[in-house]
């Protein structure tokens, strides 16, 4: 074994940045072993240096990130700050000095992941990122490597851990969505501002790398269509169970069936009980994977955290040490196909629509005409009436989102309804 140690610098010390710290020196011994060289945690870069950081020697705390990743002597950086800025300027001038780099930042890689894998190829250095989408699930690595022989045709998870929490408890105990974004909130699932988790912000990143990855092709978080899950209300909840199903937020790639585009999106939608997604409870993540040759898979565990998403973290550093160690380089950008992303009105799904109509004769035909006039089938109708006022739940087939914004468009002018009170698509059938 090499005695000189590698050297480690990490740029963060938070919830997860005192786990990794903690991990590589409760760990060191086997760290080393299975590298071939001892690791050496040479820095640790954060906002507030006076604040107490157990297991960390005060001397190795510096607030220059800059500094530290200049510094030249450094072999790998690990980046858990956050953010596009400073984190893009401090990963590309590590590269520049000869450091490669493992990052957890799903915001900075959805956003500019392609000028970052040139910066670390033109440096002959290494981009690892599993921490960035779904904590210790080992995915990224699966996806852009076990996987590499195969034609993977769609991607579809859960990627969120506080809005499948939030959701998990609308569905088991009938709350509505304040009450339960409050008990999350109380139990330390969502942040005191959690418009990144429930708007689809955070899960929207993740389905860009995924997309990416696995179509072999640019996607960057503008080309994913998104939906939060803030309009989902415990009738939407009553009406899944009525049909066998369940409700969660989904990230989903897809290749489009003659492959010649991708399609990447996040919204709630209603899966089948059957599915096993249908079964991840509280603040659990999974991606189910559809491939050619592979079939299906299914990836589960823990998707946050300080430890799981540390696990994925360390991961990455023992595998880039020992490209470090070898004079080896990991897997760069794989783009070579350079398919285009479709918008979203050119996804074909099936379709839930709850409208607020007047109980009177000739309802039913009004809407269905509408239906037929945009080219989208009806699959089944539900109605209940009472006191001159109805709801009508119809179920369509599978059809363009284009012609289901057309469809709604046209019902919300018809003088009969009252209202659309809620839309959502149905997957996994």
């Amino acid at each position: 074994m090499r005695t000189r140690p590698l050297k480690v610098a990490l740029l963060g010390c938070g919830v997860v940045g005192s786990e990794v710290a903690r991990i590589m020196t409760t760990h060191a011994d086997d760290l080393a072993a299975r590298i071939g060289a001892p690791v050496e945690l040479a820095g640790v870069a954060v906002r507030r240096p006076d604040k107490v950081r157990e297991g960390i020697p005060a001397e190795l705390i510096t607030t220059d990130a800059t500094a530290l990743v200049k510094r030249g002597d450094i072999d790998v950086i690990v980046e858990v700050i956050g953010g596009v800025e400073p984190a893009r300027t401090l990963i590309t001038t590590a590269f520049e000095h000869g450091a490669s780099v493992v990052s957890a930042n799903k915001a900075l890689l959805a956003q500019d992941g392609a000028n970052l894998y040139a910066a670390a190829q033109e440096h002959g250095q290494d981009l690892y990122y599993e921490a960035a989408v779904a904590g210790a699930i080992p995915l990224i690595r699966p996806l852009r490597e076990s996987l590499a022989g195969d034609k993977i045709n769609r991607v579809m998870g859960i990627v969120n851990g506080t809005t499948n929490f939030i959701l998990d408890k609308m569905d088991t105990s009938g709350a509505g969505y304040s009450e339960a974004l409050d008990e999350a909130t109380a139990l330390g699932y969502a942040e005191a501002d959690p418009t990144a988790d429930v708007e689809g912000f955070d899960a929207a990143a993740k389905a860009a790398i995924l997309a990416g990855i696995a179509f072999h092709t640019r996607v960057r978080l503008d080309d994913v269509y998104r939906e939060g899950m803030t309009e989902v209300t415990a009738a939407d909840f009553a009406s899944a169970k009525q049909m066998g199903c369940t409700i969660k937020l989904l990230a989903i790639c897809e290749r489009a069936a003659d492959g010649e585009s991708v399609t990447a999106r996040v919204h709630p939608a209603m899966i089948p009980l059957s599915h096993p997604l249908a079964s991840v409870r509280e603040a659990y993540n999974a991606v189910f994977v559809e491939a050619d040759a592979a079939g299906q898979l299914m990836f589960y565990g823990p998707g946050a955290g300080g430890a799981p998403t540390a696990s994925a973290v360390l991961g990455d550093l023992v595998a880039v040490c020992r490209n470090k160690l070898n004079e080896a380089n990991g897997p760069g950008e794989s783009a070579y196909t350079q398919l285009p992303v479709s918008p979203m009105g050119d996804v074909v799904t099936r379709y839930h629509i709850s409208l607020d109509v007047a109980d009177k004769p000739g309802v039913l035909a009004q809407v269905a005409t509408v239906f037929a006039e945009h080219g989208v089938s009806i699959d089944t109708v539900r109605q209940q009436g009472k006191d001159g006022e109805a709801s009508l739940v119809v179920v369509t087939h599978r059809a363009p989102d284009a012609a289901l914004s057309g469809t709604v468009e046209a019902l919300r002018k018809l003088d009969t309804v009252r209202g659309v009170a809620s839309i959502m698509r149905v997957e996994g059938e």
